[in-house]
């Protein structure tokens, strides 16, 4: 439990471990001489899951009592903090709530709606990071710098082509389409879905940006459907091209949650986002214990907003088994099919740009990771995201 609290409190100080000694976790008053701010404990951490207040942080100083308190220490301005922002972390970063709230869409999956932050319309507030400020603040401390820490440009493949799989060239003549069925057949380079070579000339230049392929390795049954031959000439094109760009190539993992997986190589293997964004508590342990060190998939599939109530990547802590993982978890900003699909927001690409834009800013005022998830199949459709793609880069350069 130690090592939780720990690392709650380091990371709400981002990572200064020399202030993170200058906080108490502790209801005994006696024990308040030998810190400058305390966190009162509300009794839940580790025993019991219940929703956090999210109500303004009561805070409050404090005097030194007693003959310990040398005149140094006397200086000192100290503060209590009656809010439990170390659970209150720890609830929003582990995802206990999704212990305790049984409610599911068709894909299983924790939706904004049944969040306590949709509820509260607290989606679009970082309140980890908002704990971080506030206890620096108490302490002294430089505040963040604004920026963005990281900047990663992924991409789901979901397919790698539409016309050159049987269901796809036989529903493209169907519809009338036999001249880009016969050029996609002659050359993949012709076929709708193959935007690689469009995706990383965007990618590049956003010049600090770290890009990332997911590829399917399924069975390609149900909604993993279509799977391409990793072994295959085709998906041996998109490979080549994702590896001379630069960019590298992570693993999107199966609808099923079948973790049996062939090794896309060591580093591929390392990077993980769940397909449909479907992800369990259960999930994410089998990650950890395959060895997956970096997973993309937290963010509510059906509204923009932060997820972790945090802009920054974190260790994720299994609210089980109360273990503090080596599985990192990296805060999903956007994803395209959120801010177009009729099912989720349904936003048009002035909204959509607007709500991307509070996002970034929130971001960048904390200092955090930018994640943005762009599907290659989606930028050959009549939605905007063609456009509004390069206008996000944009805006990622401009800061």
């Amino acid at each position: 439990m130690n090592e939780i609290i720990d690392y709650i409190i380091t990371f709400l100080l981002y990572g200064n471990t020399v202030a993170a000694k200058w906080v108490g976790y502790t209801a005994n008053e006696s024990e308040w001489e030998n810190y400058r701010v305390v966190i009162v404990p509300n009794g839940h951490l580790g025993k019991d899951i219940v929703m956090p207040e999210l109500d303004r942080c009561a805070v409050e100083r404090y005097a030194v009592v007693g003959r310990s308190a040398s005149p140094e220490d006397e200086a000192i301005i100290r503060y209590v903090i009656r809010t439990d922002i170390v659970y209150n972390t720890f609830f929003f970063i582990s995802r206990a709530e999704e212990l305790i709230n049984t409610q599911r869409d068709e894909h299983g999956r924790f939706l904004a709606k049944y969040s306590i932050l949709g509820q509260n319309n607290r989606l679009m507030i970082p309140t980890v990071d908002e704990y971080a400020r506030m206890l620096m603040k108490l302490l002294d401390l430089p505040l963040p710098t604004p920026s963005f820490s990281q900047i990663y440009l992924t991409h789901d493949v979901d397919s790698i082509a539409q016309y050159r799989h049987l269901r796809g060239a036989l529903g493209g003549v169907v519809r009338g389409q036999w001249r880009e069925v016969l050029a996609s057949q002659k050359d993949i380079h012709n076929d709708p879905a193959f935007t690689f070579s469009w995706l990383i000339a965007q990618d590049k230049q956003v010049e600090k940006a770290e890009c990332i392929y997911f590829v399917k390795d399924t069975k390609g049954q149900g909604y993993d459907y279509p799977q391409y031959q990793l072994e295959g000439k085709d998906f041996s094109t998109v490979k080549q091209l994702i590896e001379n760009s630069g960019a590298k190539i992570g693993w999107h993992g199966s609808y099923y949650g079948d973790e049996a997986m062939r090794r896309l190589g060591d580093k591929a293997s390392e990077l993980h986002r769940s397909h449909y964004l479907r992800c369990s508590i259960d999930r994410m342990q089998e990650l950890a214990d395959i060895g997956v060190t970096n997973d993309f998939t937290m963010m509510f599939p059906d509204h923009v907003g932060f997820r972790l109530q945090t802009t920054r990547s974190v260790r994720w802590i299994n609210p089980k088994t109360m273990t503090l993982t080596n599985l990192v978890l990296h805060p999903l900003t956007i994803m395209d099919c959120t801010l177009s699909n009729t099912n989720y927001m349904n936003l048009n690409e002035d909204e959509a740009y607007f709500e991307c834009q509070r996002l970034f800013e929130k971001v960048y005022q904390n200092g955090g990771e930018i994640v943005v998830l762009w599907h290659n199949t989606n930028p050959m459709g009549n939605a905007y995201h063609r456009s509004l793609y390069p206008k996000l880069l944009e805006m990622l350069i401009d800061n």
